[in-house]
C-alpha cells in the first residue's frame, strides 16, 4: 500500500525532458530530429503537462554538429505533437547564443518561437539578476503565450531563502505564469527543497515547478520532498535516457506518487513503448555518450559539477600542467567569490573555472584576465548576487567605471544592422535570428546546404547516423552545468600562447 502525503491533493504537472535535456545531458546534444519524429505519437498520447523540445544547447547543436535548421526542428515537433504544450529554456537576455543582445533582437526571437509552435518559456538568468528577465518575460506574456521564471539555485552565504523567495516575488510581479527551481548543478537538497517550495507557496500565488539533475544522487529524493512540500511541477526524463548527469526517471516519479493525492494520472503502460523506443536508438549515439557515470556528491562542498570538473582536467592536460589539478579546485571558489558567489551556470561556470586556471598556471592571480572575466567585473553581465571584490575590480578595470545598470540597456537596437548583414543568403526572420546567435557557424551552415551534391563522392556517414560539423566554433563566452558542447579558447599566458578546448556545460 503506498502512502498517503498530508500536503494538500493536487495532482502533479510532469514535464517530460526527453527531447531537450536528457539528450543534451547525457549525448551532448546529438539527437537528430528524425529520431525524435518516430515516437511523437506516444509522447503527444501521454498527456504530460509539457514536453521541453527546444532551447538550451539543441539551437547551437543544430547548426554546428548536426546540419540541421532549428527552426525547421520546431515546426516539426510542432506538427508531430499536437496536442502537447511545448517548452523551451530561453537564456534571459543572452537568448540562445553568448552574449546580451539588444531588446529589438530578442522581441524578434519571441516572436518567432511562438509563430513556429512554442507554448511555454522557461526563463533564467545566470546571476538572477532580474533585469535580465524582464523583457523576455514581458513580450513573451504579450504574444500569449507561457512565461515561467527561472531562479538557479545554488548556496553561499548570501544565498539566503529570503532572497529566492524575493526573486519569486519579482518574477511573479513582472508576470510569469509559474515559477520553477532551476537546480543545474544538483546542489539541492531534501530538506532545502522542501523547506524552499514552501516557502514559495506561502509567497506567491503561481505555481512552484522544480528541475534538478540526478549527478549527486538525492534527485528522487529531492523531488518527493518537494512535492510533499507543495510543488506544483516537476521534470523527469524518460527511464531509458534518464540517471548519471541526467534527471530523474518519469516512470519512477510517477510509480512513487501514485495512489497518493498528488497522483498525476500517467500510467505505466504509456511509458513502455517510449523507453522501448529509446533504447533502441540510444546505441546511435553511442559515441557521444557522458563519460558520467554514478554520482558524484564532491560537487555538495566544492559547487563544481562533475563537467566541470572534467573540463578543467581537459584544459590542464593540453597545457601540460595536469598535476595542478588540486590547486584549480582550490582556486574555483575563491574566485567564485570574489566574483560576488555567481551560480555556476551559463555563462558564468566558465568564467570562473577559466579565470581559476589563469590564476594558478599564471602564478599572480589576476594578472591575466579573460575578457569574459573583465566583462564581468564590469557589470556587462548583470548584477552579482553579492558585490565583486573591489580591490581586484579596480586592478582590472583601472579607471574604467563598472555599470550598474540593466547590461542591455547600453546596446542599441541591432535587428536592422544585423539583418542587412545577411541580404540576400537569409530567406526568413528565422534565418536572420540563426545568423545573429551563430554568425559563422550559420553561414557555414547554409554554404554546405546549398553545395550541390558530388556524384562522386559517397556520404561520410548514413543520415540517420550522428554526424559531426566541420563548422568553427565562437568565441568564448559561456558555459552551463549540464551539456556537452565544445568551443576553441585562444589564450595567452606568461607570453606562451595556448588553443584549448572548453566544454560548455548547458
Amino acid at each position: 500500500m503506498k502512502a498517503k502525503s498530508q500536503a494538500s491533493a493536487k495532482p502533479v504537472r510532469i514535464t517530460e525532458l526527453l527531447l531537450r535535456d536528457a539528450h543534451q545531458s547525457l549525448l551532448a546534444t546529438r539527437m537528430r530530429t528524425e529520431d525524435m519524429l518516430p515516437i511523437c505519437e506516444k509522447l503527444d498520447s501521454t498527456d504530460y503537462w509539457s514536453l521541453e523540445v527546444w532551447g538550451g544547447a539543441t539551437f547551437d547543436s543544430c547548426l554546428r554538429f548536426l546540419g540541421e535548421d532549428p527552426w525547421e526542428r520546431l515546426r516539426q515537433l510542432r506538427k508531430a505533437l499536437p496536442n502537447s504544450k511545448l517548452q523551451m529554456l530561453l537564456r534571459g537576455q543572452n537568448i540562445l547564443g553568448y552574449r546580451h543582445y539588444a531588446d529589438d533582437v530578442l522581441d524578434r526571437f519571441i516572436d518567432k518561437s511562438i509563430e513556429n509552435g512554442m507554448d511555454i518559456f522557461r526563463i533564467f538568468d545566470a546571476l538572477n539578476d532580474m533585469r535580465n528577465l524582464e523583457r523576455a518575460v514581458k513580450r513573451v506574456v504579450e504574444g500569449g503565450a507561457h512565461a515561467q521564471g527561472a531562479i538557479c539555485y545554488t548556496f553561499s552565504p548570501v544565498h539566503t531563502l529570503d532572497m529566492f523567495v524575493q526573486q519569486a516575488k519579482d518574477l511573479e510581479s513582472m508576470g510569469c505564469q509559474s515559477v520553477v527551481i532551476k537546480d543545474m548543478a544538483a546542489l539541492l537538497c531534501p530538506v532545502p527543497a522542501y523547506e524552499l517550495v514552501k516557502a514559495l507557496k506561502e509567497n506567491i500565488s503561481v505555481p512552484v515547478h522544480v528541475h534538478t539533475h540526478s549527478t549527486t544522487g538525492v534527485a528522487p529524493m529531492v523531488l518527493l520532498r518537494a512535492i510533499d512540500a507543495g510543488a506544483d511541477g516537476v521534470d523527469t526524463a524518460i527511464s531509458a535516457l534518464s540517471g548519471g548527469s541526467g534527471h530523474v526517471a518519469t516512470e519512477a516519479l510517477v510509480e512513487s506518487i501514485a495512489g497518493t493525492p498528488h497522483d498525476c494520472g500517467l500510467k505505466q503502460e504509456s511509458f513502455a513503448p517510449i523507453a522501448d523506443y529509446v533504447r533502441k536508438i540510444r546505441p546511435k549515439y553511442k559515441e557521444f555518450e557522458t563519460s558520467f557515470a554514478g554520482s558524484d556528491t564532491r560537487i555538495f562542498t566544492s559547487q563544481i559539477p562533475g563537467g566541470m570538473i572534467s573540463n578543467l582536467e581537459m584544459q590542464l592536460k593540453q597545457m601540460d600542467c595536469i598535476e595542478r589539478i588540486d590547486e584549480v579546485l582550490e582556486e574555483v571558489p575563491k574566485v567564485r567569490k570574489e566574483m560576488g558567489y555567481i551560480p555556476l551556470v551559463t555563462p558564468t561556470s566558465q568564467i570562473v573555472g577559466t579565470q581559476a586556471v589563469m590564476n594558478v598556471i599564471v602564478g599572480e592571480r589576476y594578472k591575466s584576465v579573460p575578457k569574459e572575466s573583465r566583462g564581468l567585473f564590469a557589470g556587462r553581465y548583470g548584477r552579482t548576487p553579492a558585490p565583486v571584490d573591489e580591490t581586484i575590480q579596480k586592478s582590472i578595470l583601472g579607471d574604467e567605471k563598472a555599470i550598474t545598470c540593466r547590461p542591455a540597456d547600453d546596446i542599441p537596437n541591432e535587428w536592422d544592422r544585423i539583418k542587412g548583414e545577411v541580404e540576400g543568403k537569409a530567406k526568413s526572420d528565422e534565418d536572420v535570428l540563426s545568423y545573429a546567435l551563430f554568425p559563422k557557424v550559420w553561414q557555414d551552415f547554409i554554404e554546405k546546404k546549398n553545395q550541390p551534391p558530388k556524384p562522386a563522392e559517397a556520404p561520410a556517414a548514413a543520415p540517420s547516423q550522428p554526424v559531426e560539423a566541420a563548422s568553427p566554433v565562437p568565441a568564448p563566452a559561456a558555459a552551463d552545468a549540464g551539456s556537452s558542447r565544445h568551443m576553441r579558447l585562444d589564450m595567452k599566458v606568461a607570453g606562451k600562447r595556448y588553443d584549448v578546448d572548453v566544454e560548455i556545460l548547458s
